[in-house]
Formats: C-alpha cells, structure tokens, sequence
C-alpha cells in the first residue's frame, strides 16, 4: 500500500512539473526589443548640380547617367571587353581573399547552428567505475562500483534568452554575407581598374619612346649643327636637356605597368612568375555611354558595406534582448535513468527534476550588462548611420569627378588637336624652307606630350566608371564559392 502512494506521489509530482513546464514554454516570451530597420535616409539626391549636369548628353563625351537604372551583376561588362571578362572571371574562381570570405560564411553558419541546437533536449551520457571501502572494524566491506546510463535536460527559454542569442548568430553571419559580398565587388573592382592601369602604362610608354626618339633625333641634328658651325653649345645643351628630362618620364610608367601585372596575378591567386595577364591595350575598353545610378533610397539596400553595418545593428539589437533575458529566471527540466552497482547489488537509478532558478542578489552585473549592450546597439546604431552618409559622399565624389574629368578629356583634345597643327604647319614650312627641322622636332615633342595627356584623360574617365559602379555597390551574384549548405 506505501509503494502504491509513492509512486501514485511521484506521477502526480512528475505531471505537476511537465505540466507546468509546457505552459510555461506555451506562453514564453522574448524580453528585449524586436528589431526594427532604419528609416530610409531622406536624401533624394546625391549632387543635385552633377546630376543636372549628366543627365543628357554632353559635347565633351562624358557619359550620361542613367537615374534608378539596375546595375547588371557582371558589371565590367560595361566596358565590352572579352580579355577582361576573362581575367575578372579567372579572379571570381581563383581569388584567395574570397576563399577565406567564404569559409568564413560557412563558419558562421555553423555557429547558428550550435546556438540553435539550445532549443532542443540535451541528451548526454556518462560512465563511471571504481573500487570502493565501506564500513569500519570487522564490517569493513571493499567493493567494485560502477554507474552507467543517459541524462536529458531542458531549457525551456521562457523569456526567450536563447531565441535571442540565436538572432545575434544570424545576424552575425549576415554581417560575414555582407563582407563577402563587399570583397566581391573590391576584387572585381580591383581587377578591372588594375586592368585598365596596366593599358593605360602600356600606351604611355609607347608614347613616351616615339618622344624620346624625337628628342635623341633632335640631338643628332643639333649636334651635326655645331659641327657645321650653324648651332651653338648651348643649343646642345638644351637638347640633351630634352632628352634627359623626357627620359625621366619612363622609369615610373614601367613601375606602374610592372605593378599592375603582378596585381592582377595576386588577384587571381598565382604568383607573379606563375602567371601574367594578357597585354591589355586602351582600344580592349569602350567607355560606356550611360552609366547606372540607383536612387539614394536604395544605396542602403544594395551597398555591401551599409547592409553589414545594418547586420551589426541587428545584431547589436539582439544582445539586448540576450542580456535582459540573463535577468529573468530560467526553468529546466532534467533526467536520468542509470543503472548501477555497490558490490553484489545491482540496480536500476531514476530520476526528473524541475527546477527554476533565478538571479536574486549580483551586485549590479546584469543591469550593467543590459545597459552595456544598449550603449553597444547606439554604437552600431551612429556607425550605420556614418556609413551611410559617407557613401552618399563618396558617390557625390565620383559624380563630380565623371564631369570634371569629361571636361579635361575634352580639353585635352583640343591641345592634340591644336599640337597637331602646329606640327601640320611646321612640316609645311619646311618643305617650303620657311622653317626649320629643329622647329618640325619641336612640333613633334608637343604632339607627343598631347597624346599622352590624352591617355591619362581617357584612363581617369574609365577609372570613374569603375569607381561609380563601387560607390552604389555593384550588384554581385550568389558566389562562384559558396558551397552548398
């Protein structure tokens, strides 16, 4: 009759916690505020004179922007250039900074993962033996012992402490999504601005030797001039001085050729001396004619950069509600069923326990860890904000130096154009023997210096394309990486 009320106690006992347990889980909430986006920013313009001034054809050549026009996802593609298509997608595949971002991806999943298993029963087992010495005097007793068997505990999240955790995980990852996307757009962006660098430095180079063959031609003529007794020293003089301060124009074009090759060979993810990149030449890029400008409103819906620090706001927000949930009291539900031995006896061990436990006395701790993360989420919060109005800034930036740079390209033709005809008429002088060859060379000189202003021009047009892509953040594809989760 006792064993019967015993175990009649332990249902009724057992019942009352699950019951009280599952209402409890039923009716749990999650403490700490639900995230919220920021508003929209309330820009509607970028540079209201620049964007006047793009937003139709120009005589100077600069390209029309195109106003809340989608961005394609290969966006190089602007420029029409096979060669660079290629090497762009050669990076995609081979780069190294992407590798790593995108096991960093697959980390941060794995951590929502981990958190998220909180939400389910803990199963764990254990074992246990040993020799043990019972009693004393003439009772003493030695004997092996042993334990063996599972234990399963609950947490049931009642203020949903680990819900939120699992929000601040995701919101992590998405900070790592983000990032991912941001090298992305940097590594394509580099491989084409590094593109275009190394055909700009080649062009300039072939313009600076016909210079320097101009000059070395000047020399020789000035020089069989004084001999004749018809130039002076200081004619010498001046040509040589030509000559070596145009020699000085080579060198730091090499470098910058040099060092945009073994750019795009790291970009790629080989060595120097394990690859090279095509010669690129300037005919390879066409400058587009219009150019894709989304609308401030959707800078922060499409720029990688302000959608990880909205990720880290997110994430900030969700540790909030982590912290505030560490006040509240937790409920857990645990038991085991072990089988054990103390010398000859052998049984059959259970057990289930409720318990709720709570924070009563921390001196201040756990307030002052709330009040932390919310001063954490108001960081994040100034931070979003920042990173917003700078790339409004730098779009700004990019937008100007579109038409600034469309102006000096234009300028720049018209001293070839003007170049040119002052070596027309030289040539035509003469041939009439109105001029002399030293004034024909001279001619030469300044046409030369034209072109290769004109280079520079045209490469700093094709540089703004590329930055203006960078700036709205591009539109980049799931990953040629990413593994399938």
């Amino acid at each position: 009759m006792n064993t019967v009320r015993l175990n009649h106690a332990r249902r009724t006992a057992l019942a009352a916690v699950l019951g009280g347990a599952t209402l409890a889980f039923l009716t749990g909430c999650m403490v700490g505020p639900d995230y919220q986006r920021p508003a929209d920013t309330t820009s509607t313009h970028y540079d209201v004179a620049a964007e006047q001034q793009l937003d139709h054809a120009r005589g100077d050549g600069a390209p029309r922007v195109g106003f809340d026009a989608t961005i394609n996802a290969d966006w190089w593609t602007l420029f029409h250039s096979s060669r660079l298509d290629a090497v762009v997608k050669q990076a995609i595949d081979g780069n190294l900074d992407l590798e790593a971002a995108d096991a960093t991806i697959r980390q941060a999943d794995e951590a929502i993962a981990a958190a998220g298993g909180a939400l389910q029963p803990q199963v764990d087992f254990a074992a246990k033996g040993g020799r043990q010495r019972t009693g004393f005097g003439a009772g003493r007793d030695t004997a092996n012992v042993y334990s063996i068997g599972p234990t399963v505990s609950f947490d049931f999240d009642l203020f949903g402490g680990t819900r939120r955790k699992i929000e601040e995980t995701t919101a992590v990852a998405d900070v790592q999504r983000h990032r991912f996307d941001a090298a992305y757009l940097t590594v394509t962006g580099d491989v084409v601005s590094q593109a275009i660098q190394l055909a700009s430095a080649r062009a300039q180079i072939a313009a600076v030797e016909d210079l320097l063959a101009t000059d070395r031609h000047n020399l020789d003529l000035v020089l069989g001039a004084q001999r004749a007794g018809s130039a002076t020293r200081a004619d010498v003089a001046l040509a040589r001085s030509q000559l070596a301060q145009d020699e000085t124009l080579l060198p730091p074009l090499a470098q910058r050729r040099d060092t945009a090759r073994h750019a795009l060979s790291v970009l790629v993810g080989k060595g120097p001396a394990d690859w090279a990149p095509p010669e690129f030449e300037m005919a390879d890029f066409t400058l587009p004619a219009e150019l894709p400008l989304s609308v401030p409103s959707e800078l922060a819906r499409q720029r990688p950069d302000i959608l990880a620090a909205e990720a880290q706001l997110h994430a900030a927000s969700a540790a909030i509600g982590v912290a505030t949930a560490d006040m509240y009291p937790h409920l857990q539900l645990s038991g085991a069923l072990t089988q054990a031995s103390a010398g000859a006896g052998v049984g059959t061990l259970w057990g289930i326990v409720g318990a709720l436990a709570g924070p009563v006395f921390d001196g201040g701790t756990r307030k002052a860890n709330r009040r932390g993360a919310e001063d954490a989420y108001d960081a994040a919060l100034a931070g979003y904000r920042q990173t917003l109005v700078a790339s409004l800034g730098q779009v700004a930036d990019v937008l100007q130096g579109i038409g600034h740079d469309a102006e000096e390209y234009a300028a720049q033709g018209r001293a070839l154009e003007a170049a040119e005809d002052s070596l027309h008429l030289s040539q035509e002088g003469f041939r009439a023997g109105d001029a002399s060859v030293l004034a024909v060379l001279e001619a030469q000189r300044a046409r030369q210096h034209a072109v290769i202003g004109q280079i520079q021009a045209r490469t700093a047009q094709y540089l703004d394309a590329v930055q203006l892509t960078l700036a709205l953040g591009g539109r980049s594809k799931d990953s040629f990486l990413r593994k399938a989760r």
